[in-house]
C-alpha cells in the first residue's frame, strides 16, 4: 500500500513536522530524564550527570554551523530537505545502537562522545526541518504549526524520558536505547519515506561544491554580524539570548537527581515527566495566544518570573527539611525523604512546566519581531543556537554547584539569575529600520570592549588575583562563555572588517587567527599544561578586542550586500 504524501495537505503539514519534532525531543528525554536517573541510582555524581546532560545541547548551540551546507549540498532526486533529513535519521538510530553497547557508569565518557555525534546529527536534521517548513507550509498555519512542532518535541520528550522509564523493568536501559531507535526509524519509515517536496525551481538552484559552501559560509558571518548589531532590539536579543530563559533547574538534570535520592520509582519518575511534558505542551499553545492578544513583552515578563516562584518554593522546602547536599544512592549516609519533600517535588515541577510552557512559544515569537526579514533564517537560527548554548552551561553549572554548595543555594541561584533576562527584556523591541538604525558601529565597539574586560578578568583569575574557592568551577564556565563569545565576535568581525580599509582588513585577519586559540581554551579541561597557553591567549585576545574597540566600523554602515543570484546546478 502506498503511503500519501503529508505535504500534500494542511492536516498532512501539521501532522508531518508533529511528528518530525517527536524524534527531536526523543533523543533529550531519554538522556536527560532516563539515563540521568539511572546514572544517579548507580551514585554518579550531580557534576558528572550536569556535563553529561550539558553536551546534549553543545551541537545545538552551533547548528548554524550546519546551514550553509545544507542549503548548497543537495538532491534532487531525495528531496532537497527531505534528504537530508532522511540520512541524519538514519545517523540517529545507528548511533544509538552503537551507545547500547557501552556499559555504564563505567563508560560514561565513551557514552557522553557518541552521544555528542548522535546529537550533531540531531541539531542538523533540525536545521533541515525547519527548511522545510518555511518551504511547505502556508502563511496562514505557520502560527499553528510552530505550536504544535514545539508540542510534538514536548510530548517527544514524555516519550523517551518517563515513557522509557516506565517500560524499563521490561527491557532495561540497554532496551531503551533500542526503543527510541525505534521510534525514530518508525517516523523514518512511516513520515518521511513517503514525503515528496515539490521541484526546486531552476533559478533557485545553487551551484554545489566546497568552494560554493566557502561562499555560503563567509556571507552568513557577515549577515549575522550586521543583523545582531544593526538595531537596538536586535543587540539586546543577543544578550537575551545567551542569558538563561528563566530559571532552569526543574527542567534539567537537577530535578531528575532530585527524584532519585528522594526516593522515587522509576515509574513514579517516569509518570511525573510524562505529565510535565504534557502540562507543558498544553500551555505552550495557550502562551502564544495569549500573547498575540495581550502584547509579547508583557506576557514574556510574567511567564519568565513566575518561573522562578516554583524554584524558590522547593528550596524553602528543602532547607526547612534539611535536605542540603546530595544524597548517596547507597551506604550508610544515604538518608530517607521525608513525603512532604516529595510531594514539593511534585507541585514544584508541575507548577514549574505550566509557566515553562508558557514562556517557550512566546520568547520564539518575540526573536522572530526583532529580527531582519532580509536574512530571518540566519538570524533566527543564531539566536536559537543561542539559547541551547545558555540551557548547555546552566546544566554544567548547576551539577557543579549542587556538588560544592548543595541543592537550595543552587535553586537560589538558579531562580535569582533567571530573571536577569528580565532586565533586557524592554528593549527587544521592533526596528521600524531592520537593516540598521546608524548605531552597529558604536554597538560594536562596546561589545569588543565588554568582551576585552572579559578576558583581562580571566587574565587575572589565571594569574592567583582572587581565590573562588568551591565556586572555581563556575568561573571556569563563565570564562569559558567569554572566550567563545570573543572568538564568535573576532571571527565573524574579520569579515566586515575585510570590506574596510586595509588597516582594518589586517586587525581582522589577526582577529581570524585568534578566534580558534580562544575556543582552544576549552581543552584545559583535558590539557591543563602549559599554563602559560591559558594566560597568553586571553590577555593577546583583549589586547586586540581593545584595539577593535577603537576602530569605527564604518563597513557596518553600509547596506548588506544582496546574495547573487545562484547558478544553475
Amino acid at each position: 500500500m502506498r503511503l500519501p504524501n503529508l505535504l500534500d495537505t494542511r492536516i498532512g503539514r501539521l501532522t508531518a513536522f508533529f511528528f518530525l519534532y517527536l524524534t527531536e525531543g526523543i533523543p533529550l528525554g531519554f538522556g536527560a530524564t532516563a539515563i540521568a536517573t539511572q546514572l544517579r541510582r548507580a551514585d554518579v555524581g550531580p557534576a558528572e550527570i550536569g556535563a553529561f546532560v550539558g553536551s546534549f545541547y553543545l551541537p545545538w548551540a552551533f547548528k548554524w554551523a550546519f546551514g550553509p551546507f545544507i542549503d548548497v549540498f543537495t538532491s534532487e532526486r531525495l528531496g532537497r530537505r527531505r534528504g537530508w533529513i532522511l540520512g541524519t535519521q538514519v545517523m540517529l538510530v545507528l548511533t544509538l545502537v552503537v551507545a547500547a553497547q557501552v556499559p555504564l557508569p563505567a563508560q560514561l565518557g565513551l557514552l557522553t562522545g557518541i552521544l555528542l555525534v548522535h546529537n550533531t546529527f540531531g541539531a542538523m536534521q533540525d536545521v533541515a526541518i525547519d527548511a522545510l517548513a518555511v518551504n511547505t507550509l502556508r502563511a496562514d498555519e505557520r502560527g499553528l504549526a510552530n505550536g504544535v512542532m514545539f508540542g510534538g518535541a514536548s510530548i517527544g520528550m514524555a516519550l523517551g524520558g518517563g515513557g522509557v522509564l516506565f517500560l524499563m523493568p521490561v527491557f532495561g536501559l540497554t532496551g531503551g536505547f533500542y526503543f527510541v531507535a525505534a521510534c525514530i526509524a518508525a517516523v523514518t519509515v512511516f513520515i518521511v519515506l513517503p514525503l515528496r517536496e515539490a521541484p526546486t525551481p531552476e533559478a533557485e538552484r545553487r551551484a554545489a561544491g566546497l568552494a560554493s559552501a566557502g561562499r555560503e559560509i563567509k556571507r552568513f558571518c557577515g549577515e549575522a554580524f550586521r543583523s545582531f548589531l544593526g538595531t537596538r532590539g536586535a543587540f539586546a536579543g543577543l544578550f537575551f539570548a545567551l542569558l538563561p530563559a528563566g530559571a532552569m533547574s526543574l527542567g534539567l538534570a537537577l530535578q531528575s537527581n532530585l527524584a532519585v535520592e528522594l526516593g522515587l520509582s522509576d515509574q513514579s519518575v517516569g509518570s511525573l515527566s510524562v505529565m510535565t511534558q504534557v502540562v507543558a505542551a498544553t500551555c505552550m499553545v495557550l502562551g502564544g495566544w495569549l500573547s498575540d492578544r495581550l502584547g509579547r513583552r508583557r506576557t514574556l515578563f510574567v511567564y519568565m518570573a513566575l518561573m522562578s516562584l516554583p524554584v524558590l518554593y522547593l528550596m524553602t522546602v528543602l532547607q526547612q527539611h534539611g535536605w542540603v547536599m546530595p544524597n548517596p544512592a547507597e551506604g550508610p549516609l544515604k538518608r530517607t525523604a521525608l513525603p512532604a519533600l516529595v510531594t514539593a517535588l511534585w507541585v514544584a515541577t508541575l507548577l514549574y512546566a505550566a509557566a515553562q510552557g508558557l514562556m517557550y512559544g512566546t520568547r520564539s515569537a518575540i526573536f522572530m519581531d526583532v529580527t531582519n526579514p532580509r536574512v530571518a533564517g540566519t538570524q533566527f537560527t543564531a539566536y536559537m543556537a543561542m539559547m541551547n548554548l545558555a540551557i548547555s552551561y546552566s546544566a554544567t553549572w548547576q551539577g557543579i554547584a549542587a556538588e560544592a554548595i548543595g541543592y537550595p543555594k543552587t535553586l537560589l541561584i538558579d531562580a535569582l539569575t533567571g530573571l536577569l533576562c528580565l532586565a533586557v527584556l524592554p528593549f527587544i523591541k521592533p526596528s521600524l529600520t531592520p537593516d540598521g538604525d546608524g548605531g552597529a558601529g558604536r554597538r560594536a565597539r562596546r561589545l569588543a570592549t565588554l568582551l576585552a574586560l572579559g578576558c583581562v578578568a580571566a587574565v587575572a583569575y589565571r594569574l592567583g588575583a582572587w581565590d573562588a574557592g568551591k565556586a572555581a568551577p563556575m568561573f571556569e564556565i563563565l570564562f569559558m562563555l567569554v572566550f567563545v563569545a570573543s572568538a564568535v565576535f573576532l571571527g565573524t568581525g574579520a569579515v566586515v572588517l575585510g570590506a574596510a580599509t586595509p588597516q582594518a582588513a589586517r586587525i581582522g585577519r589577526l582577529g581570524l587567527l585568534m578566534a580558534p586559540l580562544l575556543v582552544a581554551m576549552y581543552l584545559r579541561k583535558w590539557w591543563p599544561e602549559p599554563q602559560a597557553f591559558y594566560v597568553v591567549v586571553p590577555a593577546l585576545a583583549a589586547l586586540l578586542l581593545a584595539w577593535q574597540a577603537r576602530l569605527p566600523w564604518t563597513a557596518l554602515a553600509e547596506r548588506p550586500e544582496a546574495p547573487a543570484q545562484p547558478a544553475a546546478a
